[in-house]
């Protein structure tokens, strides 16, 4: 039974009345509207014996609470982060995503058994679907480096392998006292650490609240001495366990992670994750006998015991929706960090940009020389729309719409959900390499489970006919046959002018398509920016009608993907979302989805794409890895998930009456376009 089922069934106690005598549960918002969830009602005043009394761990003002418990004869459930707790520290005010709810102990301290530790102790922990949930969970964490807290950079200096990592932890720290560990004992280990590894470097890793000058930890420059240095830097702690031979700690969360990475850490003190044969212990617990392995300790500590909450739904939620969550929030958190410096967006975009990108030091805009001279003074990186020219852009990380834009299009100026950010060029442009590229290449190793995740927003994405733009049109009623749907593209658009040779244009594609299946009943979809008459690409009736056997004006997209046997494109993006549907499609120009084998390429392709994802892969470089994703309701970074959540049900955030008047005066003018685009 999970945490959810758990809290579910708990209402049949005889109370859920939780008093608490701290301050921190009248301030904190989020822990009261998580325990609320969890279905406690929080009280003040005096409790009966049937009622809980709310304690924060072991910290000062947890024994206001043990002693009104004993007064009165009540139970004490004791309440702690749970160990995925957000992006900053709880210090920089930042509130957590999950809970652990303990009746019987606290996790850290091993002189009463927990409920987690009686579910370690007790629980099957051998149901196949848990335990693969726990080994999908693992990769996609490890793939992500989501740690406990998440505003370090992953990309980080590290030092030179091989080492051997000593945690350092915050002086005073609960888990530290609970294990009765002394500055002695960190020392110890330090001492041990050089003993057992001889001529290998110690490098001993900071704790971030040290880090931001928050409390002070054991371990401070003094130790610092031949081949013994301190790491200060906010790294990853997965890309520091990859180059570390040994693991020491007292009793560090990193312990725990350390164990996930495939070390078999030795421990000093006493956490939960000692004495299940996966660490090496100086001070072992006598009752933990049992034998575990890293999906079990995974299963119990991640998925059993934990209270998870979405702040986008409001709601319970299981462990997979938090690292998507953790993964959106500390993406962008690392990537905006610095703040930018964007030139060439049009004023009406100036704004979705400034708070899509507003995770770090903000936006400024700037155009011309003001650019690098901005960039250089505030230490900013420089964005910019589209792929602009490489000769002068050659530093700048290229900014377009993502491929789940919106509920809208983007030449109606609907502000887009997800947004690509390319520091090596741009995803249309095959004549040099882009992010994307080196992702997809990359997804050929995907972890398992990053797969399933991929699996199943593929699966929801098509079931639900979600495509780009996502527009309110009807069904089509489609002809017999074998048939081919062409969907018509913007003609100055830069995939056609940067992706296509012999074939760049939607008469020449109509053609094409024709002349290769004389027997087909070939679709012909316009373009929806064409069919509103912002973009230019139109071709009249007359002259579309001896290639296409039926035109699809103003038709559902996904039911023509979902009906047609193939489709036939330059570089449109319903190419890839044809073969997200399971789709043969046939390309004449070089969009990024094709030359990787899966698409029949009749245009050039570029040689550099000799790797060969499966579709899976494919999708979670394109859907997940490459575009980032904003939640309108929110107003916060975002899983693509949530983006699919808010299309489904029409909830796009408040409407734009001025930039709704605004493009229907650009329809007007649409021969006149060069006013208002670049």
């Amino acid at each position: 039974m999970d945490r959810v089922t758990q809290t579910q069934a708990a209402g049949s106690l005889p109370s859920r009345r939780l008093y608490y005598y701290s301050g921190g549960f009248l301030r904190e918002r989020r822990l009261r509207r998580i325990l609320t969830l969890a279905g406690w009602e929080l009280k003040l005043g005096l409790p009966g014996p049937e009622d809980h009394i709310a304690v924060w761990g072991a910290s000062p003002t947890a024994s206001r609470g043990h002693a009104v418990a004993e007064r009165r004869g009540a139970n004490l459930l004791r309440i702690e982060d749970a160990f995925l707790r957000s992006v900053r520290t709880g210090r920089e005010g930042e509130p957590p995503i999950g809970l652990l709810l303990d009746r019987s102990g606290v996790h850290f301290d091993p002189r009463v058994p927990s409920d987690l530790e009686r579910i370690l102790t007790t629980a099957p922990l051998d149901d196949y679907a848990l335990l693969s949930q726990a080994r999908d969970a693992i990769d996609r964490i490890r793939a992500a480096h989501i740690s406990k807290y998440n505003a370090f950079n992953p990309l980080a200096d590290l030092p030179r392998a091989p080492y051997v990592l000593v945690i350092d932890q915050t002086q005073g720290d609960a888990s530290v006292v609970a294990s009765r560990a002394t500055p002695a004992l960190f020392t110890e280990m330090l001492i041990m650490a050089q003993e057992e590894n001889p001529g290998l470097r110690v490098v001993i890793k900071t704790h971030p609240e040290t880090e931001a000058g928050h409390r002070p930890g054991y371990f401070g420059p003094e130790h610092a001495m031949g081949k013994v240095s301190l790491l200060t830097d906010p790294v990853s702690p997965w890309a520091l366990m990859e180059g570390a031979v040994a693991v020491y700690t007292v009793s560090s969360g990193m312990g725990f992670e350390a164990i996930m990475a495939g070390h078999k850490p030795r421990v000093f003190g006493q956490p939960f994750y000692a004495g299940w044969g996966l660490t090496k212990d100086e001070n072992p617990v006598p009752r933990r006998e049992r034998k575990l392995t890293r999906a079990q300790l995974f299963a119990a500590a991640m998925i059993e015991y934990p209270i998870w909450y979405d702040p986008y739904r409001d709601r319970l939620c299981d462990l997979d929706t938090v690292i998507s969550t953790l993964e959106a929030r500390a993406r962008a958190t690392r990537e905006d960090a610095r703040g930018y410096v964007a030139s060439n967006f049009r004023l009406w975009k100036r704004a979705p940009v400034a708070r899509f990108f507003g995770s770090g030091r903000g936006v400024v805009f700037a155009e011309g020389d003001k650019i690098a001279a901005k960039a250089e003074a505030d230490q900013r990186k420089h964005i910019t729309w589209g792929a602009g020219d490489p000769q002068t852009t050659s530093l700048a990380i290229h900014v377009e719409d993502g491929f789940i834009r919106s509920r809208g299009l983007g030449a109606e100026l609907v502000p887009p959900m997800s947004l690509v950010a390319d520091d090596l060029g741009i995803y249309y442009d095959p004549t040099r390499p882009s992010r994307l590229e080196s992702l997809i290449a990359a997804s050929e190793k995907l972890p398992e489970g990053c797969r399933h995740r991929a699996e199943r927003l593929v699966a929801r994405l098509t079931s639900a006919g979600i495509t780009k733009y996502n527009l309110d049109q009807p069904a089509l009623a489609l002809p017999e046959g074998h048939l081919i749907l062409v969907p018509g593209q913007v003609e100055d658009d830069a995939s056609i002018r940067l992706g296509t040779t012999e074939v760049s244009h939607n008469r020449g594609l109509l053609r094409g398509t024709r002349a290769a299946n004389p027997d087909a009943r070939i679709i012909y979809k316009p373009h929806p920016d064409v069919e509103t008459g912002l973009r230019p690409g139109a071709i009249p009736l007359d002259e579309a009608a001896p290639y296409a056997d039926l035109i699809a004006s103003n038709a559902d997209m996904a039911h023509l993907l979902d009906g047609v046997d193939e489709v036939w494109t330059m570089t449109s993006l319903a190419g890839f979302e044809a073969l997200l549907r399971g789709k043969t499609v046939t390309c004449l120009g070089a969009p990024f989805y094709a030359g990787w084998g899966l698409t029949r390429d009749l245009g050039t392709t570029p040689d550099r794409r000799r790797a060969r994802p499966d579709l899976i892969a494919l999708a979670h470089a394109v859907l997940i890895d490459y575009p980032r994703y904003f939640d309108p309701v929110t107003g916060t970074p975002c899983p693509p998930e949530v983006v699919l959540d808010r299309i489904e049900a029409g909830n796009t955030g408040p409407g734009k009456p001025l930039l709704s008047a605004l493009s229907k005066l650009q329809g007007l003018l649409a021969s006149r376009s060069h006013l208002w685009r670049r």
